[in-house]
């Protein structure tokens, strides 16, 4: 069920272009308007980081993990281990500060509340994740195992 794309030259494609950028332009001018410099280092530093360090180790991860499926003859099933670590990645990029512990003082200072909990609670997400992944290849394998005609003697 494809829906037709408007053109690229139409109205709605102009205006939905111009809205984008007006809003862009808005988060822009408030997220620099206190502290230009400190953004910058850190946009600069986060795509550094994510070139140069992030991208080559999720790129070897998942090269070994396409790698022992491919060798088990299971590469249809490289999904069901892509997802959920990549979702429990980036809930780790996200919350970095107070998983590791390096922003507990400074987060109880503006909240009020206690990091306490946070890698524990990691753990817990990235656990039911793949928990999830594998019940539902479980599910799959089952449900295609009984499609599957019975083998001839």
């Amino acid at each position: 069920m494809n829906r037709p794309r408007p053109p690229l030259g139409s109205p709605l494609h102009l205006l939905l272009l111009v809205c984008s950028f007006a809003l862009a332009g808005y988060a822009g001018i408030r997220l620099f308007a206190d502290d230009w410099r400190g953004v910058a280092l850190w946009l600069a530093g986060a795509a550094v980081l994510h070139d140069l360090v992030l991208l080559p180790l999720y790129t070897l991860a998942d090269r070994a993990v396409v790698r022992g499926l491919d060798a088990a003859g299971r590469r249809s099933r490289t999904m069901y281990v892509r997802v959920p670590a990549a979702l429990s990645g980036l809930l780790l990029l996200v919350w970095f500060p107070l998983v590791s512990g390096l922003a507990g003082r400074r987060y109880r200072s503006a909240t009020g509340l206690s990091p306490a909990g946070y890698p524990a609670r990691w753990l817990l997400i990235t656990a039911v994740l793949f928990g999830g992944s594998a019940l539902l290849l479980a599910l799959r394998v089952r449900s295609a195992a009984k499609r599957r005609p019975p083998a001839a003697h």
